[in-house]
């Protein structure tokens, strides 16, 4: 929660953190505070509600934002990508994803790095550093509402493995669904694992009620466990079980992401393996033809790869579709997040 000036940073505090934290006298003003904040206030000096000695005393022990854009870059497609210097140093990005409909989705970072060591995604070539903090989180959120106004969605499908930072994220998205602030509906926030078991009884027992989804990326389980580590120790079939509970429990749709690589997970078996995972399951498949990262040596699928898979599951009867590539020409396209220096 404090940043390297021992300042508190107080983006992904709700009202009550905030009378703590700020040693309030006035309970009302933290509700001030908070509203500032989730409208995109960058500095108590824009804070026209409170006194201005107030101002100049809270300034003196808050910030309201301990991260730093250190880097932007936008696609021609029109995604953007931010990369955030935090106070310690270390970088994260995040990504402003923009669909056919001009909705707008916030794609957040959980983790700086990642443990999971995924052989398709560039985040995993980093090894693990830290968690995020809630305001950590919370702020790669305002700032892509700076560039863009309103978001419409966020996903966190960023840097990380989103259920081995689940107290920092559920406090986020406390923040965000905050009807005394953001007031983002959790309908339209998604938490993507790549197959934590613990984590997928966890959500769906305890909530927030979000949507979730699992980066299966195959569902044979020996490619599975050479492609995904994880899958070693969350073995396929126990966490078959725990998606098919979190559908029972909630209500709610999951869906399951396959990353397509060329050559490797794209055959006729493969595809008859997923089928045979997704039956009778309430469960839409996207299809994520791999985006090419040179520091791995992978291949990206052929059209029709793609779609010959594509056409193998809808003739199953499953929801599926092939995601439409976003901001690969920045690397801000699924699995190629990873830049983590300081420019």
């Amino acid at each position: 929660m404090y940043n390297s000036d021992s300042l508190i940073s107080i983006s992904g505090l709700n009202c009550d953190d905030l009378v703590e934290a700020l040693d309030l006298k006035q309970k009302y003003r933290a509700k001030q505070i908070f509203k500032w904040i989730a409208s995109g206030a960058k500095s108590f000096d824009e804070m026209t509600n409170l006194p201005e000695q107030m101002r100049k005393e809270l300034s003196e022990k808050a910030v309201l934002r301990s991260s730093k854009i250190s880097q932007k870059l936008v696609d021609p497609d029109g995604t953007v990508k931010l990369q955030l210097t935090l106070f310690d140093g270390s970088c994260v990005e995040t990504v402003l994803l923009l669909d056919g409909k001009g909705r707008k989705t916030a794609c957040v970072s959980c983790q700086v790095g990642c443990a999971m060591g995924c052989a398709f995604c560039k985040t995993g070539t980093l090894g693990f550093s830290r968690n995020l903090t809630a305001s950590e989180i919370v702020e790669q959120f305002l700032y892509l509402e700076d560039e863009c106004e309103k978001l419409d969605n966020i996903v966190f499908m960023g840097m990380g493995e989103p259920m081995l930072n689940l107290p920092a994220i559920r406090k986020a998205i406390e923040v965000l669904t905050s009807p005394d602030g953001r007031n983002l509906s959790p309908r339209r926030i998604t938490l993507s694992t790549c197959g934590v078991i613990k984590g997928i009884y966890d959500l769906a027992d305890n909530g927030p009620k979000i949507r979730l989804a699992v980066s299966l990326t195959t569902a044979n389980p020996e490619l599975r466990e050479k492609l995904m580590p994880i899958a070693k120790s969350n073995p396929l079939n126990e966490l078959k079980k725990a998606i098919a509970y979190f559908i029972e429990k909630t209500g709610k749709r999951c869906t399951l992401e396959a990353a397509l690589i060329g050559k490797t997970n794209t055959d006729e078996d493969s595809a008859n393996k997923l089928i045979n995972f997704a039956r009778n399951m309430d469960v839409h498949i996207n299809l994520i033809p791999w985006n090419p990262i040179k520091e791995l040596p992978l291949e990206e699928p052929s059209k029709n790869e793609c779609y010959r898979f594509y056409n193998k599951l809808e003739n199953a009867g499953l929801k599926v579709t092939i995601r439409t590539r976003k901001g690969e020409k920045i690397g801000g396209a699924c699995g190629q997040l990873g830049k983590v220096n300081t420019l």
